[in-house]
């Protein structure tokens, strides 16, 4: 058993706006939908059993960029659109939120019945993993949301989450089929969490005389079971900062987007009619589906793409959702019928993006990119929870420098 990291988030309440939940599920769908096309359903598991990759994976959708809300809200956006085309994708998404997590045994033998899978093992693997992280793993935080997602070939990954009442925070726990030893014995490659003082480590391997003889319980310092180095903490401010962003990075790339016309690369002329803000959203996509796992480490720079439902860092631009969502779903079509110039176009503006990087200086004024987004908003159909956005009457509005 590999169990891919762990993520430690910011505990928010609040709700998804229907206008952000639609968009979140089609876009979602066609991410997915990307990547099993492009590469396979297991690399689909895979990057959802990277809490890095899944954390940009939110951001990307227009989430808050570092709440625990991305957990509950992208999963159940995924639920919701991939189901209905499972047959087709050969991917399943089962389980939820509260009592909907305590479906999932049931959902999996369902699935087994379709695809031939053994749905009792698959129950019984949902069943354990969720059993090791809120009872053998003793670490403060009580499981409230369980997701199970298999492919038709078996592999499997599981999303988790609990919820500490103590200290606001909710943590997130990935679990990936590939390698899989022992549910109970040392089943972790990787675990952790910020220092609550001790925990009990039921599945450790100095503890088996004690799963042996289930007498004595063996307490841990963290110190002494900590052994992850894939492991995402949030910050609790909700405004991107800086520090937040590999600006190498988010420069390179804004540099592509802004400053050179897609004309100018022969690779591009697929998305010609795309506006410079279009590409630097697509972009950013772009490098979710593509990137490889290094380039995860800052989830917050996903949010440059579609915003953040609460404002940060500006404003949900639905004109340019709906353009990326429009330009992928068409991409995705013609590759059915054997026309891949639009996805391999789309595949090449990420690489463009990181070989830009190569020779970059970044010397982006982030705090005026972020202002210029929010004084922009409006001509986008920029949207929060709060309302629309409206024009601003700050006479510099949209001349500000970024480079």
């Amino acid at each position: 058993m590999k169990r891919s990291g762990s993520a430690d988030l910011p505990l928010h309440n609040g709700h998804v706006p229907i206008w952000l939940a639609e968009r979140m599920a089609k876009l979602g769908l066609a991410i997915v939908e990307t990547i099993a096309m492009e590469f396979s359903t297991s690399e689909v598991i895979a990057k959802l059993a990277n809490p890095f990759w899944f954390q940009s994976f939110g951001a990307v959708m227009g989430m808050d960029w570092h709440s625990s809300g991305i957990t509950t809200s992208v999963l159940g956006a995924l639920k919701r659109a991939v189901n209905p085309h499972a047959k087709d994708l050969g991917i399943y998404i089962c389980g939820g939120k509260g009592k909907h997590s305590l479906q999932t045994p049931k959902e999996l033998i369902e699935v087994g019945n379709k695809t031939g899978l053994n749905g009792l093992e698959l129950s019984g693997f949902s069943k354990l993993t969720a059993k090791v992280d809120n009872t053998a793993i003793q670490d403060g935080f009580q499981l409230y949301q369980h997701n199970f997602i298999v492919n038709t070939k078996g592999e499997w990954c599981v999303i988790q989450q609990g919820m500490n009442n103590q200290s606001s925070t909710a943590r997130r726990y990935h679990w990936h089929s590939e390698n899989l030893r022992s549910l109970t014995n040392e089943p972790h490659t990787f675990i952790y969490g910020e220092n609550q003082g001790q925990i009990i480590n039921f599945t450790a391997g100095n503890a088996a005389p004690a799963r042996e003889k289930s007498l004595l319980i063996v307490n841990e310092s963290p110190d002494r079971i900590i052994k992850e180095i894939n492991h995402l903490v949030m910050p609790g401010h909700h405004d991107v900062k800086m520090k937040d962003v590999n600006m190498k990075r988010l420069g390179a790339m804004l540099w592509v987007a802004h400053e050179n016309k897609p004309e100018d690369f022969e690779s591009l002329l697929m998305l010609r009619g795309m506006g410079p803000r279009a590409l630097q959203s697509l972009a950013l996509v772009s490098e979710v589906i593509y990137g490889t796992p290094t380039r995860f480490e800052d989830p917050a720079r996903f949010s440059f793409a579609h915003g953040g439902k609460d404002g940060h860092p500006f404003p949900v631009p639905i004109k340019v959702y709906d353009e990326t969502i429009t330009t992928l779903q068409t991409a995705i079509n013609r590759a059915k019928i054997g026309n891949s110039d639009k996805i391999q176009a789309i595949n090449k503006l990420s690489e463009i993006a990181r070989n830009a990087e190569k020779d970059f200086t970044p010397n982006t004024n982030f705090n005026a990119l972020i202002q210029k987004e929010r004084d922009e908003s409006y001509k986008y159909g920029g949207r929060t929870i709060f309302g629309k956005a409206k024009p601003s009457e700050d006479k510099n509005n949209g001349q500000l420098k970024l480079f």
